[in-house]
């Protein structure tokens, strides 16, 4: 098989997984028939091409819609923006499958016979998984019951339409499914390691070698003092274009005007705030009247770890029937009315910890200093020294900057069990008494709040300061003005300059999926329009786009077209290259033939040069001290023999001369069946089957246009 052979090559390649949700109950493959013109039928107003088959618009965006109120109708709300996008991507992925992947199961007789569906949906031994996963429980158990029932409802033709027609899809996702699981399997089986392989890798992970070399770095030369011209990046790309992949992208350049509220917005919050308290404290169903004037809604039922310090403070001195705030949080203000507590089935608590870190990974000794250094710091927290200054000094994980502080959180398995155990059966504040052995180390524990189960009743009305429509007009008028005035992206650029108070921003390589640009949240409308046909390199948009709170004027920097791609589409990376080779060359001069004692070597060539040494490090993982990992350096180290010296060569990050002082060889073996594993794993064995499909996505001819239609 041709495929096994490619896949082999790539082995060593992290390929992503391919995003594709193949258990959604999505519209049934009937439904991708040629029958009638159907999806494929000859339109000028294409999504795009998969194999041949040209995919037309009005058709693909009904069954977009067609899943987009199937998936409205189980949850009982609308579709937001990224959930649309989300299905978008699924009709692709199905079309893709159809068009390219089963046109290869049948060439290699992949199939699933009614009679192996019937097994794997009822079958007592080979029952798939997912089947198994519609009929349990929260904790995994198989309801036998419940699936007997389910079936028999749908053979006797007694189950609801709606929901028949979900099975009926279930069984055409699980037929698909099953066909990937068997073309992966296939592959898996196609593929293994040999005993010279596997040789070869227990020799590059045991042989040692130590050396002294000489290494200037790259970056011992300022980037701005070495000039590459657009003339060697295209030279360097018609050199090198294999190493380089074609992409779609757009980059463009923008200006963002911020709405933000004014004294006017907040004087006017503050009015219907008092207005909404009034109303709050005399409403007969509080409960109902928060629900109703409310901008978020909030339960009314929360326990001690669902509401903010301030407001637990207010709180614990409220009468019940009071009102409580307002209290700010961001851009929303809340006022509360509190109506009485409730008991919890969970206790809430809030503590801090200071973590020595210890673990299967340490020797004995180390984990021995770390239990020392653990039971020194817990002394003195007991003696009173201030637990959040010890935590900034000797925590190792995130809370240390936050002086250990871990937030409330209850005893429902969210902490490690030894941890959770610890810590809700203290009574009380201050620090525990013991230290807390969890897999992660030592901890130092402090309860800044005592556990609780009470539950606060309250009825709460949030408000969002917002941007006052007279505001937002101003804003957007400056927006459009500057839009007007820039016909192309000099323009926009230009007035820039001359005004202080703006920025212009650089966003790259927008990708035709992409749904953000830098921090700005569903900006679909710029990328819409950065791949649009009538938006050329150099243009400003045609309009302000006006994305919540931020209004945009956008221009277009840059297209790079997969099709076509240019030696400019790769600038970056390709200015990087030539730099680096330009550095090599005046390291080179400075250095001359190598020779001579590296020390002198290096203050021959002055500040930058370093002379390190390293002992006894392996192959694959060795790390050249301030040269990191710099797999061509290791090689000249492994590469030459005991006593030996390299001439100047460039690595990864910087020019060397390298010495190997002394090589160990790796001891010889009989077995190396564990160093076969190691190559699986390394190589991805496991994952032949998302191998090869992205392969086979490689190798179609997939043109996707969404990007310029939606």
């Amino acid at each position: 098989m041709a495929i096994v052979n490619k896949i082999r090559e790539r082995s060593g390649i992290a390929v992503a997984v391919i995003a594709v949700a193949l258990l959604l109950f999505i519209v049934g493959g009937d439904i991708f028939s040629n029958q009638g013109g159907g999806l494929f039928g000859s339109s000028a107003n294409q999504v795009g091409e998969i194999n041949g088959t040209k995919i037309d618009y009005q058709q693909y965006v009904a069954l977009v819609e067609a899943q987009k109120l199937q998936m409205e109708s189980s949850t009982g709300r609308s579709a937001n923006e990224q959930e649309i996008a989300q299905i978008r991507e699924q009709i692709w992925e199905k079309l893709i499958f159809e068009n390219v992947y089963v046109e290869e199961f049948e060439k290699l007789g992949i199939t699933v016979s009614d009679d192996e569906l019937r097994e794997l949906i009822q079958g007592a031994k080979n029952m798939h998984p997912y089947v198994k996963q519609q009929f349990s429980d929260q904790q995994g158990n198989f309801n036998a019951a419940q699936h007997a029932e389910f079936i028999r409802s749908y053979t006797s033709g007694s189950m609801p339409a709606a929901q028949k027609a979900m099975w009926d899809n279930f069984k055409r996702e699980l037929k698909t499914i099953r066909m990937r699981e068997k073309y992966s399997n296939l592959l898996n089986k196609a593929s293994f390691v040999t005993t010279a392989e596997a040789k070869a890798e227990y020799v590059a992970n045991t042989e040692k070698a130590s050396g002294k070399f000489l290494f200037v770095p790259f970056y011992s030369i300022q980037d701005s003092t070495i000039k590459v011209e657009d003339s060697e990046i295209k030279d360097y790309y018609g050199k090198h274009t294999d190493e380089f992949t074609p992409f779609d992208s757009r980059s463009i350049t923008y200006v963002a005007y911020q709405l933000s509220p004014t004294k006017d917005d907040s004087a006017a919050l503050n009015i219907e705030i008092r207005t909404l308290a009034k109303g709050l404290a005399a409403a007969p169903n509080a409960q109902a009247y928060a629900s109703s004037n409310t901008d978020i809604r909030t339960p009314y039922l929360r326990s001690a770890n669902e509401i903010s310090p301030d407001l637990k403070a207010a709180l614990s001195t409220a009468i019940v029937g009071g009102l409580v705030g307002p209290f700010k949080e961001g851009n929303t203000y809340s006022i509360h009315k509190f109506e009485g507590t409730d008991t919890d089935s969970l206790y809430t608590v809030r503590a801090s910890h200071i973590l020595i870190r210890s673990d299967s990974t340490m020797s004995d000794s180390a984990k021995a200093a770390a239990r020392t250094k653990a039971q020194d710091i817990l002394n003195q927290a007991k003696s009173g020294v201030d637990f959040a200054t010890l935590a900034s000094q000797n925590g190792t994980d995130g809370t240390a900057q936050n002086g250990g502080d871990l937030g409330s959180f209850q005893n429902n398995g969210a902490m490690v069990k030894p941890f959770e155990s610890a810590i809700f059966a203290f009574s009380g504040t201050g620090v525990i008494p013991n230290l807390v052995t969890t897999d992660f180390g030592y901890h130092i524990v402090k309860v800044t709040e005592p556990k609780t189960n009470t539950k606060y009743k309250l009825a709460s009305i949030n408000k969002e300061l917002q941007v006052g429509e007279l505001a937002a007009n101003e804003i957007f008028q400056k927006a459009e003005n500057l839009r007007a005035s820039a016909k192309t992206i000099k323009d926009l650029e230009a007035a820039v300059k001359k005004d202080n108070s703006l920025t212009l921003l650089n966003a790259e390589n927008l990708l035709p999926n992409s749904t953000n640009v830098n921090t700005i949240q569903n900006a679909r409308e710029i990328v819409n329009w950065a791949y649009s046909k009538d938006a050329e390199d150099g243009d400003v948009s045609d309009r302000v786009f006006v994305l919540g709170e931020t209004y945009v004027i956008a221009a277009l920097k840059a297209s790079a077209d997969k099709e076509n791609p240019e030696a400019m589409d790769f600038k970056d990376a390709i200015t990087v290259k030539v730099r680096n080779e330009k550095k090599t060359e005046k390291i080179v001069a400075k250095l001359g033939d190598g020779k001579g004692d590296l020390t002198a070597l290096s203050k021959k060539y002055g500040a930058g040069a370093l002379v390190e040494t390293v002992t006894d490090v392996n192959f694959f993982s060795g790390m050249l001290n301030s040269a990191g990992f710099d797999a061509i350096a290791l090689g000249k180290l492994f590469g030459l023999k005991a006593g030996q010296r390299s001439k100047v060569f460039a690595g990864e990050s910087g020019v060397f001369v390298m010495e190997t002082t002394a090589k160990t060889p790796a001891p010889a073996i009989s077995d190396y069946t564990a160093f076969k594993l190691q190559v699986e794993q390394r190589t991805g064995m496991g994952r032949m089957g998302m191998i090869g499909e992205q392969i086979l996505r490689e190798s179609a001819k997939i043109v996707d246009n969404r990007a310029k239609l939606f």
